[in-house]
C-alpha cells in the first residue's frame, strides 16, 4: 500500500469572509487539513503579513500601495509567507518524537479511525525495536501539509485607475491582479473561482505556465470551480478546457444552506444536483479531458495524464458525521467542506471575542438571509453582529452608509460617472433622495428597507483577522460582519480542533440541538421560506412573468421532495430510527409548498 497517495483528511475548510480563514493555514495545514484563504483584500493581506511577521519574528519588508502592481505583489508576498511558515512547521513536526502532547502525535490523532495511516499509527504502539522504528519512519515520510488554496470571487473585479485618474489596463483589475498574485507565488495549490463565470479572468489564466501541465504532466497551480448545479459546471468546465485549462475539482455548494453569499437556484435541491453529477461524472471527466488535451495539443504544450482525475466535493449545511459519510459514499464524492462550525474553533479560524460570544448566544432567528451585500446577491448574516449594530446607529443618526475606503465593491453608476459602492454613504444619500420622489410613502418604506440594509463588507469581513492578533484595523473600523450559514444555529460553545474533527469523523457529537433537521430537510425549508419572501415582496409590483417563476420554482421543489422520498425507500440517509421523522418532515414541507400561491392580479 502506497500511503503517500492517500490524503490525510476527507474534509476541507472553505473560505469564510475576507479574514476569518486568512490565518487558517498557519493553524491547521501542519496537521494535514486543507483550507481556503480569500485573496481579494490586498491591504488586509499586507497588514496580516506585517502583524504575523512581528509575532513570529520574521523579517518584513513592506509593499506600499504606490508601488507598481502592488496588489499582485502583496498577494504573492502573503502567500509565500504562508508557504514558508507551514514548511517550517512541518519540518519541526517531522523531527519530533512520538509521544502525547507533541504536534506529531496530534497530526495522527486527528485522522479518521478508518484511515489506513491511523491504523498504522495505532499499530506502532503495540510494537517495539526495529519493527516500531520502521513504522515510525513510514509515518514521518507520510506527513504532508494541508493545501493552502485561495479564493477569488469572480464578480469582485473592479477596474482600477492610476494616480492621474486614468483607467489602468484590464490585467490590473481586482480579480486579474489577484490571479497574478497567486500564479507568481510559491504555492503548489489551487485557486477556487466562485460566484460564476468571468471570461476575462478565465482567459487571463492562459498567461501563466503554472496552470498548464509540465513535461511530466503535473500541474503546479490548479483550478477549482465552486458551482451550484451541473449545467454551470459543464459550461464553465468546457470554457476553460477549450483554452487548455483543466478544472481539477468542482465544489458543489448548497444554494441557500451555506455561509456568505447565497446563490439560490430556482428551487433545484442539493440531492438531485448531486445525483446528476453522480450519473454524469464519467462523461463529464471524459468530455473535459478530451477538450483540454485537444487545446493543449494545438498550443504545443504537454498533455494531461490519462489518469488525471476530476474531483467532486460538496459543502453547505453538513452538520453530522452521518450526513458527511452518506454524502461521500452514496454520491461517490471525493470530500466535503465544513465551514461555519469552524467559526467556533479558535484553533482554526480568527473570530474576535465579541463576535464569538454573540455566536454562542445567538438564537436560530438571529441567523438570516439579508440584503447586506453591495453585490445585490443575498447574504447570510447575523442580526446581533457589531456591524449590524453600527449600521442601524448610522441610520438613526441620519448618516446611513459607510465611508468607502477600499472600494472593492464599487460597481454602481446610477448617480455617478465613476462607479461607487451601494453601501457607501455617498450612494445611500443620493438613492434615498431619489426614492422619496419616485415612490409612494408605502412603497418607499418597503424599498428603503432593502436599500438601507447594505453594509460595508470590505471592512467588516476582515476586521476580526487583525483584532484577534492584537492589532487595530485602519481608521479604527473594528465593527465585524460575520456570515455564518444557518447550520451554525445548531452548534453552541467554543470547541477545540480535536473536538470539531472528532465530531466530523463521528468520534463524538458536539451538536447541542437534537431537534436539528437533516441537512436535506433544512435546505428544503430554507427554499420554501425564500419563495414565501419572494411572493410577499412581489405584491407591490407583481411583474407579469412572476407567476411563471413561482410555478417553475414550486415544480422543482416538488420534484426534489419526490426524489428524497424515493431515496428514503431505497437507502438509509441517516440513522434508521430517524427515517420516519425525516419522511414526515418532507411531507409537511410538501403540504406547506402546495399552499403557497401568488396573489391574484387585480
Amino acid at each position: 500500500m502506497i500511503i503517500q497517495n492517500i490524503k490525510p483528511h476527507s474534509f476541507h475548510i472553505p473560505v469564510m469572509g475576507l479574514g476569518y480563514t486568512l490565518e487558517t493555514p498557519l493553524k491547521v495545514a501542519q496537521f494535514g487539513i486543507s483550507s481556503v484563504v480569500s485573496i481579494m483584500d490586498d491591504a488586509l493581506l499586507e497588514d496580516m503579513r506585517r502583524v504575523k511577521s512581528r509575532l513570529l519574528d520574521v523579517p518584513y519588508l513592506p509593499i506600499e500601495s504606490k508601488v507598481a502592481d502592488s496588489r499582485a505583489k502583496r498577494i504573492t508576498a502573503y502567500l509565500d509567507f504562508l508557504h514558508d511558515q507551514v514548511n517550517l512547521q512541518l519540518d519541526k513536526i517531522k523531527k519530533q518524537v512520538f509521544e502525547k502532547g507533541q504536534e506529531i502525535d496530534t497530526y495522527f490523532d486527528l485522522l479518521d479511525e478508518q484511515h489506513p495511516v491511523k491504523k498504522l499509527y495505532n499499530l506502532m504502539f503495540t510494537l517495539g525495536g526495529s519493527a516500531r522504528a520502521l513504522i515510525e519512519s513510514q509515518l514521518r515520510s507520510y506527513i504532508q501539509a494541508g493545501k493552502i488554496d485561495v479564493n477569488i470571487m469572480t464578480k469582485v473585479d473592479k477596474l482600477n485607475y492610476d494616480e492621474k485618474g486614468d483607467e489602468l489596463p484590464r490585467e490590473f483589475s481586482d480579480a486579474l491582479s489577484a490571479l497574478r498574485g497567486f500564479a507568481q507565488s510559491k504555492l503548489n495549490a489551487s485557486v477556487v473561482f466562485s460566484a460564476g463565470m468571468n471570461p476575462a479572468l478565465y482567459g487571463y489564466a492562459e498567461q501563466f505556465d503554472a496552470f498548464f501541465p509540465d513535461k511530466s504532466g503535473n500541474l503546479e497551480k490548479r483550478i477549482i470551480l465552486k458551482v451550484s448545479d451541473y449545467r454551470s459546471a459543464l459550461i464553465q468546465g468546457k470554457f476553460l478546457a477549450k483554452k487548455g485549462l483543466w478544472v481539477s475539482e468542482f465544489r458543489i455548494e448548497s444554494g441557500l444552506n451555506c455561509g456568505g453569499h447565497a446563490f439560490a437556484t430556482d428551487g433545484i435541491l442539493l440531492g438531485p444536483i448531486l445525483e446528476e453529477f453522480k450519473q454524469n461524472r464519467e462523461s463529464l471527466q471524459q468530455t473535459l479531458l478530451e477538450a483540454c488535451n485537444q487545446a493543449l495539443l494545438a498550443k504545443g504544450k504537454p498533455l494531461l495524464l490519462s489518469d488525471e482525475k476530476l474531483l467532486i466535493t460538496v459543502q453547505g449545511g453538513i452538520g453530522t458525521a452521518q450526513e458527511d459519510k452518506f454524502l461521500r459514499q452514496y454520491y461517490q464524492l471525493d470530500g466535503t467542506g465544513w465551514g461555519s462550525p469552524f467559526l467556533m474553533v479558535p484553533e482554526a479560524t480568527n473570530v474576535d471575542e465579541d463576535t464569538l460570544q454573540k455566536l454562542i448566544q445567538a438564537k436560530k432567528s438571529d441567523y438570516y438571509l439579508s440584503h447586506a451585500s453591495p453585490l445585490g446577491v443575498r447574504f447570510n448574516n447575523l442580526r446581533t453582529s457589531s456591524a449590524e449594530t453600527q449600521r442601524k446607529k448610522r441610520i438613526e443618526k441620519d448618516r446611513a452608509g459607510s465611508p468607502c475606503y477600499k472600494k472593492f465593491l464599487s460597481f454602481n453608476t446610477e448617480f455617478t460617472e465613476k462607479p461607487i459602492c451601494t453601501a457607501s454613504r455617498q450612494y445611500l444619500n443620493l438613492k434615498i433622495k431619489a426614492m422619496k420622489d419616485q415612490f409612494s410613502e408605502q412603497e418607499f418604506a418597503k424599498q428603503a428597507e432593502n436599500v438601507l440594509a447594505k453594509d460595508c463588507l470590505c471592512e467588516g469581513l476582515g476586521a476580526a483577522a487583525l483584532i484577534t492578533n492584537g492589532a487595530t484595523p485602519a481608521r479604527n473600523l473594528t465593527a465585524a460582519t460575520i456570515c455564518p450559514g444557518p447550520n451554525l444555529a445548531y452548534f453552541s460553545g467554543v470547541f477545540s480542533l480535536k473536538q470539531m474533527v472528532g465530531h466530523i469523523y463521528g468520534r463524538l457529537s458536539i451538536m447541542h440541538d437534537s431537534n436539528r433537521p437533516h441537512m436535506f430537510v433544512k435546505e428544503l425549508q430554507l427554499y420554501i421560506d425564500y419563495l414565501k419572501e419572494a411572493i410577499e415582496d412581489s405584491i407591490l409590483e407583481q411583474p407579469a412573468k412572476f407567476e411563471n417563476y413561482v410555478s417553475k420554482f414550486k415544480e422543482n421543489l416538488r420534484q426534489g421532495i419526490g426524489y428524497y422520498m424515493n431515496l428514503l425507500e431505497e437507502v438509509s440517509i441517516d440513522a434508521d430510527e430517524l427515517v420516519p421523522k425525516i419522511q414526515s418532515q418532507f411531507q409537511d414541507a410538501l403540504h406547506e409548498l402546495e399552499e403557497l400561491a401568488v396573489p391574484a392580479y387585480s
